[in-house]
């Protein structure tokens, strides 16, 4: 078994839900040399996090952004922790219901996404900063 690990380190994005699937795939190239694997992406924040989903239609981006605004809302005065802006505990609350991970088989070299889905960065802070993920692929190695 083969294990490879690189750090991708995303530009500052506005709020939103970005695709990053071919910033991921540059990153760790060495999936091309699994067989069959995992590869596991983890952010390391708090008030970001990690989906897959649509990668075709940005309005299923926009209706993200959309129902997470309307779900958990902001200047909420029952918020205790406020410190760094109303933004900040909301962001928190949606990392925590989508996730600070995904993992992805892999399949003779490459990510076994279905059709239509993409990896994606989900800023939930108006001025998050630029955002660290770990990469992880793991698996037998093709030869």
């Amino acid at each position: 078994m083969k294990f490879y690990q690189e750090t991708l380190v995303l530009a500052e994005r506005r709020r939103g839900f970005h695709l990053i699937t071919n910033d991921v795939l540059r990153t760790i190239p060495q999936i091309s040399e699994l067989k069959v694997g995992m590869l596991q992406v983890f952010i390391q924040h708090t008030s970001a996090s990690l989906t897959i989903n649509e990668n075709a239609d940005p309005t299923v981006r926009q209706d993200f952004e959309m129902f997470f605004n309307k779900t958990v809302r902001e200047n909420d005065p029952e918020y205790l922790h406020d410190y760094e802006g109303s933004d900040d505990m909301p962001a928190h609350l949606k990392s925590s219901i989508l996730g600070a991970s995904v993992s992805v088989p892999i399949k003779n070299g490459k990510l076994a996404l279905g059709t239509w889905q993409g990896i994606y960065l989900c800023e939930h802070r108006n001025a998050g900063g630029r955002r660290k993920l770990v990469l992880t692929a793991w698996g037998e190695p093709s030869s």
